[in-house]
């Protein structure tokens, strides 16, 4: 029945991947250079980000970003009926041992992700690794069609998508029950202005974090590891997990959401077409 449902979606997903990027590169020119879609957004913050570059510097990241946002829409979709050959071949994981090495230690991890990359096929991890039961905390869209598509999306390798507002509880459940799991959570979204945040220098810019994810961590006390991500051609990422923080629960006030700004930001500036410029990041301010 899901299949008939999202027919279109399964439809474009059959389809050879290098055949997704043409239409990718079409729908590129539509959205950039026909539709303009948050181009005054992706400039303005560009500028933010980078005010030691030059007009042509930015605009060549601007345009590169453009790419990869439809791309991203295409490997998207993908997902629902890739194989694991192709996934294998697409999505490259360094320093698992790492992940290992917690699950042997009896410990829970917390994945402190963000909009960079493709954060959308880190619905493989499944079929990396074995010990964990995978989580994702996610908000739940407004419309309930794409909503639904997208937990299918990302619970076709065997994700445990969870709303966010019942992660932490979730969480201590599975914990309590003696399941170890390795939660997803992104955590570059602006906070809203009624919200707890933690306020850092960040892309030459007073910006606020929110505290879920360090807030989580203290109580759970989970592993933080952060997913550092490069692209290494159209269609192939690699990730490489980076320990922030063993044991959050001694951790000083703030210094695991202070660490993940920092990694977050070294991350933006190796490939910045690779983060989600489109949202409106600074929209607080101090």
């Amino acid at each position: 029945m899901k299949k008939i449902k999202f027919f279109p979606f399964y439809l474009l997903s059959i389809l050879p991947i290098q055949l997704l990027f043409i239409l990718s590169d079409i729908t590129y020119i539509v959205i950039y250079k026909c539709i303009k879609y948050r181009k005054d957004v992706v400039s303005e913050n560009l500028k933010k980000a980078f005010p030691e570059k030059s007009k042509q510097e930015l605009l060549n990241i601007e345009k590169k970003f453009y790419k990869h946002f439809c791309d991203l829409m295409f490997e998207s979709i993908k997902t629902l009926t890739i194989n694991e050959k192709s996934i294998q071949k697409r999505f490259q994981l360094q320093n698992t041992e790492l992940i290992d090495d917690l699950y042997a230690q009896n410990k829970s991890v917390l994945l402190y992700a963000a909009h960079l990359g493709n954060w959308e096929w880190q619905a493989f991890f499944p079929k990396y690794l074995s010990g964990h039961q995978v989580t994702a905390f996610y908000q739940p869209l407004s419309n309930k069609y794409f909503d639904e598509l997208m937990q299918i999306i990302r619970g076709r390798m065997g994700v445990l998508c969870i709303p966010s507002q019942k992660g932490y509880k979730t969480m201590m459940k599975m914990k309590a029950d003696k399941k170890l799991t390795f939660n997803l959570m992104i955590g570059d979204q602006c906070p809203a202005w009624n919200s707890a945040k933690y306020w850092t220098e960040f892309l030459h810019q007073k910006t606020a974090f929110l505290l879920g994810a360090d807030a989580i961590s203290k109580k759970s006390d989970c592993a933080v590891v952060y997913p550092k991500c490069t692209k290494i051609k159209r269609g192939v990422y690699k990730t490489e997990f980076i320990l922030l923080d063993s044991s959050p629960k001694n951790a000083k006030t703030f210094s695991i959401v202070e660490k993940y700004s920092k990694v977050l930001e070294q991350n933006i500036k190796l490939q910045p077409d690779l983060w989600l410029w489109s949202h409106k990041r600074w929209k607080l301010t101090a």
